[in-house]
């Protein structure tokens, strides 16, 4: 079948549903299944039809092209929202969120990630950091961008924190697939059969910078975006020009061999060299089930030690430019759900990497996990509280004051609304209307 009419057929309509690449992609492998093809003819498919790109090039959409990230925010009211409502998501010049709270005085607060950050699914109101910003009585800025791994909002991070004078604290979230994002060269690729980009409107996860291992020499590198002018954007409406720009991309076959979807033309021996490299000692490609577990394996452990070279590149240029780095996660289903159950967790190496490097750190996991156990609720809903696919208003609301204290400690001077001097409190100097 067409990939399109299969879209059309298929695709569980509305974001809110749980249709939306901007979800981790766990949240789609086992919804949809495709007749397996090879990884060849997987990828001359994942070409995008020209009309779609026209729309995310010139119209307001979603998401506008970016040269280096491939994209960030742009304008658009995606029906995806509370009790069936559209959301206004803007975005401002500098390509921040639009945010009004306290916006006429300097920022020192930046935030940087994926959709959790960009606060998706909720108006621009009622995100985290306005709810935040509202309660400490200074602006906090949104550079999260639906998608992103956590190498673009890295990216995204140098960008910006290199031209801002007053930023100091910056605060970059991971969440979900994240870590595994960092490596694609283009996500399109991994999730076009199970996504309906609604007529090129809601577009997004294009070629991008990213990081990927050389098997030459064992090491991480950076590689800046091969789709990198809006002209060039057209090449992806080119089977060929898919295949010959990905057909080496060991995450994308890694991604989709955990998922059983392709079943031919795989690069085998860059993989065997990868897992050499990252030094996993069982690997096992003999049939289809072990290949699929193997996969999965290699994917999480590629996408660990990416993600630590990117972790430590942020904190020294954080260091270097005299500002404060707080690394903050959230994964509600790999990761909170198996902890409710009792299980381990999956990026337990993550953690563990982040704690004994010293960084500061905030785990919103075990903050969901105190109060879910103060309810009698099942887990579903418990999740009904605060989600419908992302945060609801609720739910940024429940982030903004759980992370409240950590911040306040964080920040030096106080927040006005924390500082204990009365003489602040009764001349508003900055506060009340010119």
């Amino acid at each position: 079948m067409d990939r399109r009419k299969f879209i059309k057929s298929n695709v569980i309509t509305g974001i809110a549903a749980g249709g939306a690449s901007l979800f981790p992609d766990f949240l789609f492998g086992k919804t949809l299944p495709l007749e397996k093809k090879s990884y060849a003819e997987y990828l001359r498919n994942s070409a995008v039809p020209k009309e779609e790109l026209d729309i995310f090039l010139n119209e307001n959409s979603w998401a506008q092209f970016d040269p280096e990230v491939g994209y960030i925010l742009g304008n658009y009211m995606p029906h995806d929202g509370i009790d069936n409502s559209y959301t206004l998501s803007t975005v401002m010049k500098d390509g921040k969120r639009t945010n009004r709270i306290y916006a006429d005085k300097p920022c020192r607060i930046n935030t940087y990630g994926n959709s959790f950050t960009h606060c998706h699914q909720v108006s621009d109101a009622e995100t985290w950091q306005e709810y935040l910003a509202g309660h400490l009585g200074e602006p906090i800025q949104n550079f999260g961008m639906g998608g992103f791994g956590v190498y673009q909002a890295y990216r995204r991070l140098l960008r910006r924190e290199k031209e801002d004078k007053d930023s100091k604290y910056v605060i970059l979230y991971m969440w979900g697939d994240d870590y595994v994002r960092s490596v694609f060269r283009c996500r399109y690729a991994t999730y076009y059969t199970r996504w309906n980009d609604y007529g090129g409107y809601m577009f997004h996860g294009n070629f991008w910078a990213n990081i990927e291992m050389d098997t030459t020499t064992g090491k991480l590198v950076e590689k800046e975006n091969r789709v990198a002018t809006k002209e060039a954007m057209y090449n992806m409406s080119d089977p060929e020009f898919m295949y010959e720009n990905l057909k080496d991309d060991l995450m994308v076959q890694l991604y989709l061999l955990s998922y059983d979807m392709v079943n031919s033309d795989l690069d085998m021996e860059g993989l065997k060299r990868l897992a050499d490299i990252l030094e996993l000692p069982e690997v096992d490609f003999s049939s289809p089930e072990k290949m699929k577990a193997t996969a999965t394996v290699l994917k999480n452990k590629y996408s660990f030690e990416a993600t630590k070279y990117i972790l430590k590149k942020t904190n020294d240029f954080c260091s270097e430019n005299g500002k404060e780095l707080l690394l903050v996660h959230f994964d509600p289903t790999n990761v909170f759900k198996e902890m409710v159950k009792g299980n381990k967790r999956y990026d337990q190496e993550m953690v563990d990497f982040i704690q004994n490097s010293g960084y500061s750190f905030f785990d919103m996991n075990e903050v969901h996990l105190k109060d879910f156990k103060k309810f009698n609720l099942s887990l579903d809903e418990y999740m009904d509280r605060y989600f419908i696919g992302h945060y609801t208003p609720a739910g940024n609301h429940f982030f903004a004051y759980s992370i409240k204290d950590t911040i306040v400690d964080w920040l030096d001077p106080k927040p006005i609304t924390y500082q204990q001097n009365d003489s602040k409190l009764i001349r508003f100097q900055g506060y009340l209307p010119k």
